[in-house]
């Protein structure tokens, strides 16, 4: 049987699968890679159009399953774009005096946490900062004596109109989910070193529709946002000058420059828009600049104020944006951080022919970084070699049916998503967990009740009650003859 592994990016401009085999040596080998346009289905990172989004995701897998030669019996996700946010959140609980913290309390105040409900939006994962211990500041709570717990979270939210969309796809597609994944945490997996992740760094990954912004400091997410803006911005912006959005990406391409030296600009110089007519130099580069300061500015205006200081990794800029000309010079001017670096591929050994891989244009950072957190075997039944076999191979069942719900302490901050059917057999579970727990405390509640009812029933109970009554009506009789 085949092994491989499938990994599914739904992007703006295009869609991307991709099948590839871990090695031993920890490498992994590149199977298949196939693109679709998704301009007509997605917008800003998100479905907008269920039946055209259903039929690219067939497209795909079926031309990997022809590539492949196998069945594919499911696949992994990366969701992400507009609309996804984070946001803070406290969960506090109050102990008795000298309690020590177990893992069932942790549990409780992730719980309490997940429970929270925010208007039209879905908690897609949960960050965990740190639990404050009394007055102390703690990454595992778990053994320490204190009375108040608190636990610190970063509640990562999408719209649930969005979230329902993206389940509705792969539903009427037919098509298994292995595992789903947050796009710019298996991204940030991908292109960020240790030092960078623990010293203090902003992921910037520039799209075509949106940029995405992630905050890290001590191996931690501290805030993650998606701006709606991205390169097709400044596409748009040139093809004001009057014609077609193709000429204007391809203008883009040869001439932009994200930051130009005033003492480069050449006032005679005229960039050729079709064979009549042409652009001032200056005016393009005005152009350019203009928003591209925008979407740097935004970018920078995402990241919160007390890790301006905090950020010994600097910036790292990713994403098919990060190739345009002198980029890093144009983000170190506007956020006056010296450190920047471009990530243009995975820090994976990658082994592969293919043009879009081997290109390491930062376009396929993304969905390497998803193939490579997969780690289940995604291949069903491969297929017959012969022309006219009389039992036709079938695919193998879809694993439709809901996974074990994962420990919350596993998967929190992974970027771990859960399906809609996942979600509903975990409330279950929660559900299960809690009515096991009040029937524990009802049994010991009873328990209690029966030992204090055998108490009062004793002998010496009766004796010992019988000699207090007494010595009270003795002392009641004395009063009396005073």
């Amino acid at each position: 049987m085949a092994e491989f592994i499938v990994a599914i990016e739904l992007g703006s401009s295009k869609m991307t699968g991709i099948a590839g085999k871990k090695n031993l040596d920890g490498s992994i080998s590149v199977l298949a890679v196939v693109k679709e346009d998704s301009t007509t289905c997605i917008r800003k990172g998100v479905v907008y159009n269920v039946d055209k989004t259903v039929q690219t995701i067939s497209t795909i897998v079926k031309k990997l399953e022809t590539a492949l030669k196998a069945k594919i019996a499911h696949v992994y996700v990366g969701v992400g774009g507009q609309s996804i946010r984070s946001i803070k959140n406290t969960t506090v609980k109050e102990l008795p005096q000298d309690t020590i913290v177990t893992q069932d309390m942790v549990i409780e105040l992730m719980d309490a946490n997940r429970s929270m409900q925010y208007p039209e939006q879905e908690i897609l994962d949960v960050a965990i900062q740190e639990y404050k211990i009394d007055n102390q500041y703690q990454l595992d709570p778990v053994g320490i004596q204190c009375r108040h717990l608190e636990g610190n979270f970063i509640n990562i939210l999408w719209r649930k109109s969005f979230y329902r969309n993206f389940n509705k796809c792969f539903d009427n597609a037919g098509i298994a989910i292995a595992e789903v994944y947050l796009s710019p945490l298996a991204l940030a997996d991908a292109v960020l070193t240790d030092a960078e992740r623990r010293g203090g760094c902003v992921l910037v990954d520039l799209g075509s529709d949106t940029t995405t912004v992630c905050v890290y400091n001590k191996n931690i997410v501290r805030h993650l946002a998606v701006i709606p803006l991205g390169s097709n911005n400044i596409t748009k912006d040139i093809a004001s000058l009057q014609m077609e959005e193709k000429d204007a990406e391809q203008m883009k391409l040869k001439f932009a420059s994200a930051y130009t030296d005033p003492n480069d600009i050449d006032l005679t110089q005229t960039y050729p828009i079709d064979g009549e007519r042409s652009v001032e130099m200056s005016k393009f580069v005005d152009i350019v600049e203009a928003r591209m300061q925008e979407i740097i500015e935004n970018v920078w205006c995402q990241v919160p104020s007390e890790y301006y200081d905090k950020l010994l990794g600097g910036i790292v800029l990713t994403g098919g944006g990060s190739n345009m000309k002198n980029i890093e010079r144009a983000f170190r001017n506007h956020t006056r951080l010296d450190k920047i670096r471009v990530a243009r591929f995975v820090s994976h050994t990658i082994q592969s022919n293919h043009p879009a891989i081997t290109a390491k244009d930062a376009t396929m950072c993304t969905v390497l970084g998803l193939l490579a957190r997969g780690d289940m075997n995604c291949a069903g039944d491969e297929f017959s070699s012969t022309l006219f076999a009389t039992d036709a191979p079938t695919a193998a069942p879809l694993a439709d049916g809901p996974k074990s719900p994962r420990p919350l302490i596993e998967t929190a901050g992974k970027g771990i998503v859960q399906t809609e059917a996942e979600k509903a057999e975990a409330e279950k579970a929660r559900l299960r967990r809690l009515q096991e727990e009040e029937e524990r405390r009802r049994a010991e509640e009873a328990e209690e009740e029966e030992r204090r009812r055998k108490r009062e029933n004793s002998l010496l109970h009766k004796v010992f009650t019988g000699l207090k009554t007494f010595g009270k009506k003795m002392v009641e009789d004395e009063e009396d003859d005073k």
